[in-house]
């Protein structure tokens, strides 16, 4: 489980592995006086404790089909179900694809393009500079497009089509690839949920990513 954060509007988030969920979901009724409350959506499934606590659950691959009795079971069962799921990290100069099913990392590949940093020269010099690092940026891109393609064009369609693609790196980098008409498909499996910060895309964080985009994110308010 992950360490919490500071929530925007209040509150922390906390990250609940799949088979964990239900266990953690009796604990916080333990803790503030039973559940008093469930508010089940497609989005987001809503805990009110006693106290007046509440956790407040977000749906990882939404949406969720809430009806039933068991609403905690319900989720957990969904969020741990085995799906069919591309990643693609993107850093200025560092990328990854891959396809998990399951927890599973089934298709992968892994590269980097050298991108100069900025240069604090001035005139000429600096503008020289500026054009080589634009280059080199481009040339990254492509790099990592052609990465995409190569590793995810083949699960676009069939039986082995993905369920869903989750993205991951620095935002601006991720953003920069939109251009590429060849990712179009890919972009329009982009999962409803978080965007995968992680540091430097070597296969290590790439094989870690199902820890995250499995996890059921719970936004936890005090009462």
């Amino acid at each position: 489980m992950s360490a919490p954060r500071p929530a925007a509007g209040g509150g922390r988030w906390i990250e609940v592995p799949p088979e964990r969920l239900t266990r953690w979901l009796a604990g916080f009724g333990e803790r503030h006086d039973g559940i008093a409350r469930v508010r089940a959506g497609p989005e987001t499934v809503r805990f009110a404790g006693g106290d007046g606590a509440v956790a407040e659950c977000h749906v990882p691959f939404p949406p969720l089909a809430p009806d039933g009795p068991d609403p905690a079971g319900a989720l957990a069962e969904h969020a741990g179900r085995e799906r069919r799921v591309g990643v693609v990290l993107a850093r200025l100069g560092g990328y990854a694809a891959g396809v998990f099913v399951g927890e599973r990392l089934v298709a992968s590949k892994v590269g980097s393009r050298q991108v100069h940093g900025r240069s604090a020269a001035g005139g000429w010099s600096q503008q020289r500079f500026a054009r080589r690092r634009d280059k080199q940026a481009a040339e990254a891109l492509r790099a990592a497009a052609d990465v995409a393609v190569r590793v995810l064009g083949p699960y676009l369609s069939g039986d082995d089509r993905l369920d869903a693609v989750v993205l991951g790196g620095d935002l601006r980098a991720v953003d920069g690839l939109r251009g590429d008409a060849r990712l179009a498909p890919v972009f329009a499996l982009a999962a409803d949920g978080p965007f995968l910060t992680v540091p430097d895309p070597k296969r290590t964080v790439l094989a870690d990513t199902p820890r995250r985009f499995r996890a059921v994110r719970v936004r936890l308010i005090d009462p």
